[in-house]
């Protein structure tokens, strides 16, 4: 299993869209939502980042996924840059197997 977190914001590009083109993009993108759903992905979550949060992030908005391989993860990711989004949005990304928190804390002291 493979958690995917997203973090974005509005570029110029998105800003400068109508509201009915911004409507339009959406609604595209809640289709290919829905077909990845369908697929085999499942959404932890979406929220938006809070401003009084500390060492905060730069970005608005922010997404956990999960997905159930790598190569899923690689077909997720070349579907969100097929869809144009990051000519509208600027995001970052992180992705890597789902390990309980003793492997991470082992990985971390055996740098």
């Amino acid at each position: 299993m493979y958690l995917f977190v997203e973090k974005w914001k509005a570029r110029p590009e998105w800003l400068a869209l109508s509201q009915k083109e911004r409507e339009e993009y959406v609604s595209k993108v809640g289709q290919a939502i829905e077909d990845l759903l369908k697929a085999g992905i499942e959404i932890v979550g979406f929220a938006l980042n809070d401003p009084d949060t500390p060492h905060r992030a730069d970005y608005r908005y922010f997404s956990v996924w999960k997905l159930p391989d790598k190569e899923f993860v690689q077909k997720f990711e070349q579907a969100i840059e097929q869809s144009g989004w990051y000519h509208y949005f600027e995001q970052t990304n992180a992705r890597g197997e789902l390990i309980n928190p003793d492997a991470a804390l082992a990985d971390m002291i055996n740098l």
